[in-house]
C-alpha cells in the first residue's frame, strides 16, 4: 500500500532527550501523550509536547501550546515608574550549532484480515522510513529519535472488544520490530485504537458487500501508524538581514 509521510519542521529550538515513564505508557483520551502519573510527556528544556492521534487545536493545554489558548484580558496596575538602571555591557554570544525539531509520520497499511503480523512490503516501508530520518538532507542533519509514538488500527468488522485487542497487538508487532532495527525500547510508545480512526476512503465500502469484497476494500485501516518526534542540525542557513542601499555619489 501507498505510505503518506508527513514531515512538519517546527521552530529552531532542540527537542532534547524526553522523559517517559515506561515503554508501555497509558495513553488517555486526550491530546497529549501522558504517562502512568497522567503527566505530559515533553522534552526537557525545549518544551516540546508529544502529541497523540487524538490531539485538534480544541484539545490544546496552554503549557504545550499557549499561542492556541486564548487568554483572559488581564487588568494593568498602575505602578510608581522605576529608576532607569545603567545598561549592561553586552555579553558575547558563543556560537551554537542550529537545530531544527522533525515529526515525521507512516502509516503501514493492508496487514493480513484478522492477524498482527507485518507484509513483507510493510517491513519494506518502515525500513526506507527509518533509513530516511538517519540520512541527511539539503536542509537537516541525520535525526536524533527523541520519541516513537505507535498507534495499532483495524476494519470494523468484529467488536469493539475484539479489536482494540487485535489494535494493540499489531501495535506492539511494530514495536518490536522497531526494537530490532536499533530504536531504543524506551523512547517508544504504543497504544491501540481499535476501528475507531478509519481512512476516509473506506467509508465506502457497503456492508451488503459480499464478505471477501468487504475485507479487501476495508484493507486500509488494517494498518499501524509510526510517527517520531527528534532532533537534528539545521543546515539551511539563515538569509542574511539586507543593508541600507548606498546614496549614490553626486556627479
Amino acid at each position: 500500500m501507498i505510505s503518506a509521510i508527513r514531515i512538519t519542521l517546527v521552530g529552531l529550538a532542540a527537542v532534547g532527550v524526553f522523559l517517559p515513564t515506561s515503554a508501555s505508557a497509558q495513553f488517555k483520551n486526550q491530546g497529549y501523550l501522558t504517562d502512568t502519573q497522567g503527566n505530559i510527556v515533553r522534552a526537557l528544556g525545549a518544551g516540546v509536547c508529544v502529541r497523540t492521534s487524538d490531539w485538534t487545536p480544541a484539545r490544546a493545554v496552554a503549557q504545550c501550546d499557549p499561542d492556541l489558548v486564548k487568554k483572559k484580558p488581564m487588568m494593568k496596575k498602575k505602578m510608581a515608574p522605576k529608576p532607569k538602571a545603567k545598561p549592561k555591557p553586552a555579553a558575547k554570544k558563543k556560537g551554537k550549532v542550529p537545530m531544527v525539531n522533525v515529526q515525521q509520520k507512516i502509516e503501514l497499511q493492508g496487514m493480513p484480515f484478522a492477524k498482527a503480523e507485518m507484509t513483507a512490503g510493510n517491513k519494506k516501508e518502515l525500513d526506507k522510513f527509518l533509513a530516511s530520518l538517519r540520512k541527511a538532507t539539503k536542509v537537516r542533519g541525520p535525526v536524533t529519535i527523541g520519541a516513537v509514538v505507535v498507534t495499532g488500527h483495524t476494519d470494523r468488522i468484529g467488536g469493539l472488544k475484539y479489536n482494540m485487542k487485535l489494535s494493540e497487538r499489531r501495535a506492539v508487532v511494530v514495536k518490536d520490530y522497531l526494537v530490532s532495527t536499533g530504536v531504543n525500547q524506551k523512547l517508544i510508545f504504543w497504544e491501540g485504537k481499535a476501528f475507531k480512526q478509519p481512512i476516509p476512503v473506506t467509508k465506502f465500502c457497503d456492508n451488503k458487500m459480499k464478505r471477501k469484497q468487504l475485507i479487501e476494500c476495508l484493507a486500509p485501516n488494517r494498518r499501524v501508524t509510526v510517527e517520531v518526534v527528534g532532533r537534528a542540525v539545521n543546515l539551511k542557513p539563515k538569509p542574511k538581514p539586507k543593508g541600507k542601499p548606498k546614496p549614490k555619489a553626486k556627479r
